[in-house]
């Protein structure tokens, strides 16, 4: 395997890594995604990239691939420990950030430039506000987000518990963290992981989309507290067990689509949406559609370094190993 280079930003917490030498056979990015999946070329450099040593168990990154046609700027095939997500969000912002900062996008040095991505579960589009050359912010519009099950009953080893299933992107479970008898706090961390993990694989089968089912599957599972009329805080338990450090964008989505059915948030107020480590992104509704609600998720994210990486063949370890 020759050398890989990549670029590592954290979005309000949560690692992404960056990679644009794989290339990656398919006519759109969501065929790229499943050509990552059936490749055991690229799919080695994935497990170089995310196991230990180089990596760990929640780790992410993507790889950067051209975009369906000439209206994106480039796309992204995600990746994390277990495999190929339909979608991230903080990645997304990560990656508007970069474009930006390494001129791929060229923008005024003041003001808003949108950022066009195309991601496996669509197209998204991502507003980078600068002022006086850096990046204050980015805010991305989503795919339609909507609510695809309510108050399903999940049998756990902590009991039964009541989920709801939406759309952002991928699917998730909703649930109250204190149905389970925990909060979202460093406290409680490894027992939301395991109560999060338990329920994803409960109602995997259920999470089935209308229309491509290589966006079907449950991506994880949202634990949360209500803190008000419009804060809540979240821990995302996603793929087989990985904790998201940050809010989680596409998380973020599925909540607002949540909120906005019940009538809890009315389209363009803003919710706050903190995380386990209490970093936080702004969500809102922008625009109900036959589809869903079209959410807009804003956040930050920072350069946290440059690496290349190897694999010296004599190296038993190969492309490493997880531990959880």
């Amino acid at each position: 395997m020759d050398d890989v280079s990549v670029v590592d930003y954290h979005t309000a917490g949560e690692p992404f890594r960056i990679v644009t030498s794989v290339e990656i056979p398919g006519t759109s990015v969501a065929d790229r995604r499943v050509a990552a999946q059936s490749s055991e070329a690229i799919d080695a450099v994935r497990r170089l990239l995310v196991n230990e040593p180089r990596g760990h168990a929640d780790m992410y990154g993507g790889f950067v691939v051209p975009g369906d046609d000439d209206g994106a700027d480039f796309g992204v095939v995600f990746w994390h420990k277990d495999g190929y997500s339909t979608a991230c969000g903080h990645g997304t912002i990560a990656l508007a950030t970069w474009a930006v900062e390494t001129g791929l996008v060229q923008v005024a040095a003041d003001g808003e430039t949108d950022v066009v991505i195309d991601v496996p579960s669509g197209r998204v589009a991502a507003r980078v506000s600068c002022a006086g050359g850096s990046v204050l912010s980015v805010a991305f519009r989503n795919v339609p987000s909507y609510v695809l099950s309510r108050g399903l009953q999940v049998p756990t080893a902590r009991g039964s518990v009541l989920a709801d299933i939406s759309y952002g992107g991928a699917f998730y479970a909703s649930v109250l963290a204190s149905s389970v008898g925990l909060s979202v706090t460093p406290a409680c961390y490894a027992d939301l992981i395991a109560i999060g993990r338990e329920i994803k694989w409960a109602l995997d089968a259920v999470a089935v989309h209308p229309h491509d089912p290589r966006l079907s599957g449950l991506y994880g599972t949202i634990l949360y507290d209500d803190l008000g009329p419009a804060h809540q805080r979240n821990l995302a338990v996603f793929a087989d067990g990985e904790a998201d450090r940050s809010p989680c964008g596409s998380g973020t989505s599925a909540r607002l689509a949540l909120l906005h059915d019940e009538g809890r948030l009315r389209t363009g107020e803003v919710l706050r949406h903190d995380s386990i480590v209490d970093t936080t992104f702004l969500g809102r509704v922008v625009e109900e559609t036959p589809d869903g609600v079209i959410t807009e998720v804003t956040g930050t994210a920072y350069r946290t370094g440059t690496a290349t990486f190897s694999l010296d063949p004599r190296d038993a370890l190969g492309t490493g190993f997880t531990l959880r």
